[in-house]
């Protein structure tokens, strides 16, 4: 096996969206210019981030104004599935395997060297479970998927060492009232940390340490240096920058693939009641009908077409909002009290 990590410049990155744009360049270019036949592993770990899937509606899925407020990120996956919260309180563990084995849809036989390595760490009530889970007391403490990328076999799970419930139940909650969608509901499931199954003498193992032990043990190595690497050149940073511009850093991206929706927002100001009516379609409103009791000297409709186009986003809303004479409109209002009512 080799193994590659987001390391540039002897410096770790744990950036989630990275990561990905990492993953991503090996699996399709990288692959296809260097000569590599082993299994390929990326182990990683990162600072907060929310994962969706491809075909799920960003506004709908998770808590805008949480993740705000946690410093919180939003990347878009190039496949399906659900809503993922992942923080640095977990180790992921993804592969690229040839083709030509038998691991490709048997869940037991490409979780055994996990579920080993665990048990030799102490966790020995880990066991999998269902079709791609593994479980420790009948809770999740990871969760596996995989597909077939030109031939090969892309995989990979997650082990959850320690887990934020706060915040994994928080960021997956939408905040949005009156909320109607045609994108995807994520399932959440009942999950537990591993390291209260770890021998004592590995329960207080940081993220990295646990990390590092787990490839050893993986590897059947007594160090990190003994295991075969393949070292990301600046070249190929600079086509990761790439993909990281071009994707998984893009608003385009990661929020203008959701499906149309329609919600309203409604709230008492100081002018009166204001109501927003907005049709959204890949991230940006499409229709929006304004309704209230305030007292305004101009067509409401002007303010509504002013907004189509325009993207559901804080700073959009802000610019454009900001060049209207919102007085002739609505009255006395400022255009951040009505941008956090749309937002609310």
């Amino acid at each position: 096996m080799y193994l590659i990590e987001p390391i540039r410049n002897g410096k770790y990155l744990p950036d989630g969206a990275l990561v990905m744009a990492m993953q991503v360049y090996v699996l399709t270019i990288l692959v296809n210019n260097i000569d590599i036949d082993e299994t390929v592993i990326f182990p990683y770990y990162c600072e907060p981030k929310v994962e969706i899937g491809l075909f799920q509606n960003a506004e709908t899925e998770v808590n805008h104004e949480y993740m705000k407020e946690k410093d919180i990120i939003l990347v878009r996956r190039d496949t399906g599935g659900g809503a993922v919260y992942v923080d640095n309180g977990a180790v992921n563990v993804c592969f690229l395997m040839p083709g030509d084995t038998d691991v490709y849809g048997n869940y037991k036989k490409f979780y055994q060297p996990a579920v080993d390595v665990l048990h030799s760490l102490g966790a020995t009530e880990v066991e999998q479970r269902g079709r791609n889970d593994l479980t420790a007391r009948g809770k999740k403490v990871s969760g596996a998927a995989m597909t077939l990328v030109n031939g090969k076999i892309y995989g990979g799970y997650t082990l959850l060492l320690d887990v934020n419930y706060e915040a994994m139940v928080n960021v997956l909650t939408p905040n949005r009232k009156k909320i109607e969608s045609k994108g995807i509901d994520s399932v959440r499931s009942r999950v537990t940390g591993l390291r209260e199954y770890l021998d004592e003498e590995y329960r207080d193992l940081s993220v990295v340490d646990f990390k590092d032990l787990y490839l050893c043990r993986l590897f059947e190595c007594e160090n990190l240096e003994d295991i075969k690497r393949y070292e990301l050149t600046e070249e190929d940073w600079r086509e990761i920058d790439k993909l990281l511009a071009k994707k998984y850093q893009n608003w385009d991206w990661n929020y203008g693939k959701s499906p149309r929706y329609n919600y309203n927002r409604d709230a008492r100001l100081g002018i009166g009641t204001v109501e927003f009516n907005l049709e959204v379609e890949a991230g940006r409103i499409t229709k929006a009908k304004i309704y209230g009791d305030f007292f305004g000297k101009g067509n409401v409709g002007d303010v509504e077409e002013k907004l189509i186009g325009v993207r559901v986003k804080e700073e959009d809303l802000l610019e454009v909002l900001e060049s209207i004479d919102l007085a002739h409109y609505f009255g006395k209002v400022e255009a951040q009290e009505l941008v956090d009512l749309i937002l609310s």
